[in-house]
């Protein structure tokens, strides 16, 4: 009984061993016009078997290159397209850097810090005030969404501040005149039992 682990290894395995050993039989046929002719076929084998295949843009492109991948570049047939070479399959790509990114505070995200980037270059005035505001607020609801605990407001002003690099002004924001920087969900729930005391105290 024969295992696969003692035949020959399959190249492109998706296509089977059957397919293997028909490539290999076409690196013994010595005839040129016999040897074009099984390659053809074999092709066309190939995307039969294969249907998913034709999906693929130039398909019949791919499958000419796996055939000589197949036959580990060695296969001698007139073929339609550029005969792959091995050297174009076997060289490493290059390295791609990887970005580097400050990993403190990365519970807010690269989006806080580019909105901060932005609070800080703008002029003075109530849209840079406003802007201020709305950025803490997020930078809170974003704390609270990782810890589950409060966080007080001179936290996130603390932490805002240190993003800015100390160039965004926070010393005069009276968050608690301002925004109360509850998260939505407890505002509304706020607002609700607000109006529940006012229905009681109508009745």
């Amino acid at each position: 009984m024969e295992y696969n682990t003692s035949l020959p290894h399959l190249i492109i395995p998706e296509y089977g061993r059957n397919v293997q050993k028909m490539v290999q039989h076409l690196l013994t046929l010595e005839d040129d016009e016999e040897r074009n002719k099984q390659a053809q076929n074999l092709v066309e084998i190939i995307g039969n078997l294969n249907p998913q295949i034709r999906d693929v843009p130039d398909f019949k492109h791919k499958l000419w290159d796996h055939l000589f991948i197949m036959s580990d570049f060695k296969l001698d047939v007139e073929s339609p397209y550029p005969k792959p070479s091995e050297e174009t399959f076997k060289e490493k790509p290059q390295l791609v850097k990887y970005p580097i990114k400050n990993r403190k505070y990365r519970h807010y995200g690269n989006v806080i810090r580019n909105m901060i980037q932005y609070a800080v270059e703008q002029p003075p005035g109530e849209e840079k005030e406003r802007l201020k505001i709305a950025i803490a607020n997020h930078m809170k609801k974003t704390y609270l969404i990782w810890n589950k605990d409060t966080v007080e407001d001179d936290v996130i002003l603390r932490e805002m501040n240190d993003l800015a690099n100390g160039k965004l002004k926070l010393d005069d924001m009276n968050l608690k005149n301002k925004h109360d920087l509850v998260p939505p969900q407890k505002r509304s729930n706020n607002s609700n039992n607000n109006k529940n005391r006012r229905r009681k105290f109508k009745k």
